[in-house]
């Protein structure tokens, strides 16, 4: 074991004074809703106190790890904004802070603490079975080994785990900031394994000790953590550490009886943006998820949730993760954007249903701006559904009934006429949308009808088809002068006229 310079000089490096959280993820898969709302939170207390947001990577759990998973963690991160202050890409007083490559540390600390009288090395086959599973702490015949025993059979080579010495007698009660004063007895604790035979930590004892070599001043967590947080604070005891201020979530909930999940079909963030949804709005919903800003305010970009967030916010209510609220936030996003962020978002959407590229999707995305709530929507709103080709790239072949239209006041007989007269105006009207609705309305004023009774037929036939995300004057001001009259040439044909 180390002797007590090293351990202090760990302990004059800690970093102190100031607000430190970390976001700790295992890369073990996707990056779940639970998990990003986790990382927004830790990352929200960090920035509203001005303070650091670390970034830690669990993965001593080497047989779950999933390839490509730390990558998304990354990705995620970045894209939502959550910029961590120290991790693996950034480096820190103490870094990289990757689990596996601290790994010498781990059993240091274990010796310090089977040394204090807090763990014990355990030989037992029955130990092999997991981290979490071998002895309850009562049946373990390793528990009352004399120390010359085990550390005489552990310099033999004897393979063994550490567990946690738990006090058969007593209490143990630890505060947290949402649930209050919790207090457990310690008959029910079992002796946890905490380092294991092929020589990594187990999830709970490192990340004790990467929170405290740290500086973690707030652990921010779901509530599945609240049984284990007594035997974490009987470790912070055994070293002599003060413990962190503990922020346990309630859990993101599919529905009031069930926890989201990718089994079931319940969507990552990646697939969240792969439906359509921004990041902007993702993120603002995911906040709203367990924490009330008080009020009947709804919309925060990052910098204000920054401002606002507050853990007196937070609820011990699960939280029911609702698509359509998501959706509609979505949609007051889309609205917001400036027309050309919306154009740069909406395009390749656009040109999944519009291929000719004589027209500027700047313009289809003007019509769709209002119209959208989420992204995935804009090719069939473009008439590319089940296959079809957008009506912007071809004329549908339709039924003439679609000239009848009682709101409208249009019919079969005075569709011809007015698409005759329209087709007169147009032939000589300046190519712009105020030009080209002042021409039909003159149509409809010298015909003594409404304008949707000339809109309407012009309508169908430019674009074939019943809804269009703009009225007649846009869609013919976008398909051009020359393709415009042909459309309508052709209706006049197929009205028979």
């Amino acid at each position: 074991m180390k002797d007590e310079k090293w351990f202090a000089e760990l302990e004059s490096r800690i970093p102190r004074g100031e607000v430190r959280t970390r976001f700790a993820p295992s890369p073990t898969g996707y990056m779940h809703v639970g998990n990003l709302r986790t990382a927004l939170y830790t990352y929200l207390i960090a920035r509203k106190n001005k303070g650091k947001f670390i970034l830690r990577i669990e993965d001593t759990d080497q047989e779950r790890l999933v390839e490509g998973a730390v990558d998304v963690i990354y990705k995620t991160l970045a894209e939502c904004g959550l910029t961590h202050d120290e991790g693996p890409d950034v480096g820190g007083p103490v870094g990289p802070y990757v689990q596996t490559e601290r790994r010498g540390l781990y059993m240091e600390f274990a010796e310090r603490l089977i040394e204090r009288g807090h763990a014990y090395r355990c030989f037992c086959e029955k130990a092999e079975e997991g981290a979490e599973g071998g002895f309850e702490k009562a049946d373990d015949p390793c528990r009352n080994l004399s120390r010359e025993e085990s550390e005489a059979r552990a310099a033999a080579g004897e393979p063994f785990v550490v567990r946690q010495r738990i006090p058969h007698e007593g209490s143990t009660t630890f505060h947290d900031e949402i649930f209050g004063d919790i207090t457990a007895p310690n008959a029910d604790l079992d002796d946890q394994v905490l380092m294991k035979r092929d020589g990594l930590p187990t999830y709970n004892f490192a990340n004790v000790i990467d929170d405290h070599l740290m500086g973690i001043t707030h652990v921010v967590r779901g509530t599945e953590y609240l049984s284990s947080a007594p035997k974490y604070n009987l470790l912070y005891e055994g070293f002599g550490w003060d413990v962190p201020r503990y922020v346990h979530c309630s859990p993101v909930m599919r529905d009031a009886h069930n926890k989201m999940s990718k089994r079931h079909g319940d969507p990552s963030y990646e697939d969240l943006i792969a439906q359509g949804y921004l990041t902007e709005a993702v993120v603002n919903y995911v906040a709203l998820l367990g924490w009330s800003p008080g009020g009947e305010r709804e919309i925060f970009s990052l910098k204000e949730l920054e401002e606002a967030f507050d853990l007196s916010g937070l609820s011990k209510s699960p939280a029911i993760f609702d698509i359509e609220k998501l959706r509609w936030l979505n949609g007051e996003y889309i609205r917001a954007l400036s027309a050309e962020d919306f154009n740069r978002r909406a395009e390749p959407y656009i040109r999944q249903a519009v291929k000719n590229a004589a027209i500027d999707s700047a313009d289809i995305a003007a019509l769709l701006q209002q119209r959208t709530e989420v992204l995935t929507e804009i090719p069939q709103k473009l008439g590319c559904g089940g296959g079809a080709e957008s009506f912007f790239d071809r004329l549908p072949d339709y039924d003439v009934e679609l000239f009848v239209n009682k709101k409208s006041k249009s019919t079969l007989e005075s569709a011809p006429r007015f698409l005759r007269l329209a087709r007169e105006a147009l032939a000589l009207c300046s190519w712009d949308d105020e030009s080209i609705l002042e021409a039909l309305k003159a149509v409809a004023e010298g015909e003594g009808v409404k304008n949707a009774a000339v809109m309407w037929p012009v309508r169908i036939a430019v674009s074939g088809t019943q809804v269009t995300p703009g009225g007649a004057v846009e869609i013919t001001r976008i398909l051009g002068r020359e393709e415009a009259l042909r459309r309508i040439d052709e209706a006049l044909k197929k009205l028979g006229s």
